[in-house]
């Protein structure tokens, strides 16, 4: 049968994901999927699916038909052949999906509304109670297909090993928080990042929407300084940025397409501090005290413009705001005196009961041990990120009646490149030690009902540091993966850490999604031309981190902006832009390195890239590398980590007058 390109850079891992997946079930004959499975019941032989498999709704359920089309889709980018979804039973060699309670799973699982039962006999028999846990076990069984088709590249068909599985989760939110405030974020991955969560069975994200830079990386002035709102705001024109926002109709649209996944949207909207972009635009409901970046609690005017700030976005039937969930923000605002401790909770009370007059719960960050006072602040059916505990124990915030998300700062917070927190997360750690039972110091029982689940975070602190998505989601990625089993299996993960990681990196980040860029898993040369003429469509729009790329030219006489090629992301130049040198840009950046191509010059040109520098190579010396570099600030007392990374552009040559010749593309550093 016909095979799409996605399949076929699945076999090249192949042979490797094989012998990782043999691994990884010697002493657990459990599939390896992502989160772990909770159960697994081996049957006898495999279940062959072929090109004439139909996915079967029996009640004819229109939640489960819609389902039934997703994983159709799914499976056609997978496997290269679309099943046919119809009403009805099912035969052999079906996938059938159906409603039905389940008494020892539902016993198992404490109820959970997300818990499914996958029996995998001469057919495929996908139950759950709810469309939720139907769609959770459709991406297990996209998993099971997809490790099948590496496991053999040749069959024409899909063999799954025939058993049963009931799964279901320890914890009800399995979150990621992305801040979009420091850094834009493009629709365009956050899309793609709600898909990978649903993949992986992560089942809340929230949109940091507004923030704002350090003012001590801006020469000291909070004229100066980087502050972004980055939703479309009618109320207050000029206030959405103008370097990237969402506008209020594609905020909508995604907030939907995530719901159908069983994603859903937490939009944050910070207040009272990280509010720079509020007072940038209204001055005046700035604090001269406290900073630029407070609001001003003890002026009407700050209620006011605050008030017709979410009304704009919560009013109505049809509101921006689409989900169940709000997040107010309220945390790291300043307790200097009690005055200011007490009208800070008047402030959080405030805008909780405002958000729920609009039917939406709130969510806070836990700040109140931080703001201790008398001032009563309204707790029932309050949801608050346990981050610090100094600023909000989480034992305390339990008995004054809060429902908590388990977010510690000093375990799962990313910031990019800052020296502080993680760059990269100890994964080891967390899938040894951590549970969401576990903030900070604060140990619960697991799955206490007090503790709603987990959540990571990336924070984008050091706004203008050189970092891409593409950077961003390099270290979002595992950690999500790792994050998954820990939210979803909880304490009781059976497989060893190295096991896990060996096997992990045969699991795509969703069907048809390859945002890192991977191609193949073991080195090699992945492309070879003898030519590259301009305009070529290549094969792969990229090659992610850990690449290395030459080519030989023959020089000619190139216009500044000449491309040599180019993606949706990024643009590497024969000429750039501005100095007519070798470069790159992405996000915004551009990358240039000491070197200008001449006409008549024939070279031998390599360009090496990792997730900490790029590397320039002409006739076998090095040219230069440009590397993650300090760059201080604030009269020497601040320091900033620039990043000038590249995962390689390939997707289409530019206009150039230069002949490119012997071009290779190795997915290793050589």
């Amino acid at each position: 049968m016909k095979r799409p390109m996605y399949f076929f850079i699945s076999v090249l891992a192949a042979v490797l994901c094989s012998v990782n997946a043999f691994a990884a079930t010697v002493e657990n004959s459990k599939p390896f999927v992502i989160p772990e499975l909770k159960t697994w019941e081996a049957g006898k032989g495999d279940l062959t699916i072929s090109g004439t498999m139909r996915i079967a709704v029996p009640s004819g359920d229109e939640e489960l038909l819609r389902i039934a089309g997703m994983l159709a889709e799914d499976w056609n980018t997978v496997a290269g052949f679309k099943p046919e979804v119809v009403a009805g039973k099912g035969a052999k060699g079906d996938i059938v999906l159906e409603i039905k309670t389940d008494k020892k799973l539902d016993k198992l699982s404490g109820g959970s509304t997300e818990s499914y039962s996958l029996n995998i006999t001469d057919r495929v028999r996908l139950s759950a109670s709810t469309a939720r846990g139907v769609y959770w076990g459709t991406q297990t069984l996209l998993q099971l297909a997809d490790r099948a088709l590496q496991a053999d590249a040749e069959t024409d068909g899909i063999d799954l090993t025939c058993g049963r599985i009931l799964d279901w989760p320890d914890y009800g939110i399995r979150g990621f928080m992305m801040d979009c405030g420091r850094k834009y974020i493009p629709m365009s991955y956050l899309r793609k990042l709600s898909r990978i969560m649903a993949y992986y069975k992560m089942n809340t994200l929230q949109i940091h929407l507004n923030d704002n830079g350090f003012k001590q990386y801006f020469g000291g002035d909070w004229d100066r300084t980087y502050a972004a709102f980055r939703l479309e705001c009618d109320t207050y024109p000029g206030l959405t940025a103008r370097d990237g926002h969402y506008t209020k109709a594609e905020f909508i649209d995604f907030q939907e397409e995530s719901a159908g996944m069983y994603v859903e949207i937490i939009p944050e909207i910070d207040v009272p501090a990280h509010s720079l972009a509020l007072t940038r635009y209204m001055p005046e409901i700035g604090s001269e005290e406290y900073g630029m970046d407070h609001l001003d609690l003890f002026k009407p005017e700050t209620y006011e413009f605050v008030d017709a700030l979410f009304k704009e976005y919560l009013e109505g039937d049809q509101p921006v705001f689409r989900g169940p969930k709000v997040h107010i923000g309220t945390d790291e605002y300043s307790n200097k005196d009690k005055e200011v401790v007490e009208k800070f909770r008047y402030f959080t009370d405030h805008y909780i009961r405002l958000v729920e007059s609009y039917g939406k719960q709130a969510v806070v960050w836990g700040a109140l041990t931080h703001a201790d006072g008398e001032t009563p602040v309204k707790s029932e059916n309050v949801i608050m990120n346990a981050w610090y505990n100094g600023y909000a124990d989480p034992k305390q915030m339990v008995e004054d009646g809060y429902k908590l998300i388990s977010i510690p700062d000093g375990l799962v917070y990313i910031v990019p490149a800052a020296g502080y927190y993680y760059d990269y997360l100890n994964e080891k750690y967390l899938y040894e030690n951590w549970t969401p039972a576990h903030v900070g110091d604060a140990v619960f029982a697991e799955r206490d009902t007090s503790i709603l689940g987990g959540m990571f975070a990336v924070w984008n602190d050091h706004a203008g540091n050189g970092i891409s998505v593409k950077d961003i989601h390099d270290r979002l990625f595992p950690a999500l993966q790792t994050l998954s089993v820990k939210m979803w299996t909880g304490a009781e993960t059976s497989l060893p850490y190295a096991d896990f990681d060996s096997s992990r990196s045969c699991v795509r980040e969703a069907p048809g999604i390859n945002f890192a860029g991977r191609i193949g898993t073991e080195p090699g040369c992945v492309l070879e031309m003898a030519e590259v003429a301009p305009g070529t469509v290549m094969p792969y729009p990229e090659i992610g981190y850990g690449y290395t790329v030459s080519f030989t030219v023959e020089g000619a006489a190139e216009k500044p902006g000449t491309e040599l090629f180019r993606s949706e992301d990024a643009v590497f130049y024969l000429s750039d832009p501005v100095s007519g040198m070798m470069g790159f840009a992405r996000d915004g950046y551009l990358n240039t390195f000491r070197y200008s191509i001449l006409d008549g010059d024939r070279l031998e040109v390599t360009v090496k890239g990792d997730n900490r520098s790029t590397t320039l190579i002409i006739n076998g010396r090095v040219i230069d590398r440009l590397e993650t570099e300090k760059r201080w600030h604030n009269e020497g007392e601040s320091v900033m980590y620039y990043v000038p990374t590249l995962v390689f552009p390939l997707q289409q040559a530019g206009d150039f007058q230069s002949r490119i010749t012997d071009l290779k593309v190795y997915n290793h550093l050589l």
